[in-house]
């Protein structure tokens, strides 16, 4: 090698402060840059963008409403979020008997704190999520605080914002109900939030008769993923009954209705929903041929199992 000259030391320092200088614009631009890639990725126009700690949060909007993606990913849209909502929520909440205490893990767009919140009985809701981006959207997109009905600024919520599986582990409290909304398990930091030990320490959180009703990806598109899910619940203590609804954002979408004892499943619903009623509330339950059991193993925290099923199933989508 050349020894290193007196005369190049200048130059150096000067191209190095070229590269910091550039380095800095590319972080202070780095939501600008990225919004600009994102622009060709997106059907609609994209009217809000952040990136928090934890995930890139996008929201477009075209004719009919407006979309929510997490990390590319859809979460709802305005414009059917409520099929996937009323479904969510309204099985556990009935099975659960007028609840007075309710637990609701991620969900940190406020969507199923509004349905909860059309019970008379409930008297507190506790929603852990982990980023407070999320659960601050509200304020940030009014269109939303519109859409969730300003669930955040009933005085029965209260938010917390933390790890669910932490939490749970440091948490005292009992609950008559508990929704969880989580995103699909499509990497290793959400599929703990999926396995025998996740739902081991909820278990411990529930009153005698509490319900609990989880999002649990589509029976169709990704049924091991589905089955892999109920199995694990089941493993874990609980008596499952699994249920499904049509989204036309998502298509197919499943559920489970979880109690540690034996149940029948609800067949009423509360009045003046949009999607569910009687009817319907009995037809999720009926689960048709190509939707029904696989052989799956069960979800643990050495094994994640779930992540493996997701990822092949959903790649044959992309």
């Amino acid at each position: 090698m050349r020894p290193l000259l007196k005369d190049n030391v200048p130059a150096l320092r000067a191209r190095a402060a070229i590269v910091i200088a550039l380095l800095a614009v590319g972080v202070i631009k780095a939501d600008r840059l990225t919004t600009l890639a994102e622009d060709g990725m997106f059907a609609d126009e994209i009217v809000y963008a952040r990136s928090s700690p934890y995930q890139r949060i996008v929201i477009t909007r075209g004719r009919a409403g407006f979309q929510l993606f997490l990390n590319g990913n859809l979460q709802f849209s305005s414009t059917d979020e409520y099929r996937y909502h009323e479904a969510l929520v309204h099985p556990a909440m009935m099975l659960a008997n007028a609840p007075r205490r309710v637990l609701v893990l991620g969900g940190g767009d406020g969507l199923a704190l509004r349905e909860i919140l059309k019970h008379p009985s409930v008297e507190s809701i506790t929603l852990v999520d982990l980023d407070p981006d999320m659960t601050k959207l509200s304020q940030r997109f009014p269109p939303l605080a519109e859409l969730n009905q300003h669930s955040f600024d009933n005085p029965r919520v209260h938010v917390v914002n933390a790890d669910a599986m932490i939490w749970l582990e440091q948490d005292k409290n009992l609950y008559d109900a508990a929704i969880v909304d989580f995103p699909d398990p499509n990497n290793f930091a959400l599929g703990k939030l999926y396995t025998t030990r996740f739902y081991s320490l909820l278990k411990q959180h529930l009153s005698p008769d509490a319900a609990v009703a989880i999002q649990s990806t589509s029976p169709l598109f990704a049924r091991n993923s589905y089955w892999c899910i109920v199995k694990t619940i089941e493993a874990a203590g609980f008596q499952v009954k699994p249920y499904y609804t049509a989204v036309p954002s998502f298509g197919i979408w499943g559920f489970a209705l979880a109690r540690r004892g034996g149940f029948d499943p609800p067949t009423h619903a509360p009045a003046g929903l949009r999607f569910l009623d009687d009817g319907a509330m009995k037809a999720m339950f009926v689960l048709s041929a190509d939707l029904g059991p696989v052989p799956v193993e069960i979800n643990r925290l050495d094994n994640q199992v779930l992540v493996r099923y997701y990822e092949a199933e959903w790649k044959r989508y992309e």
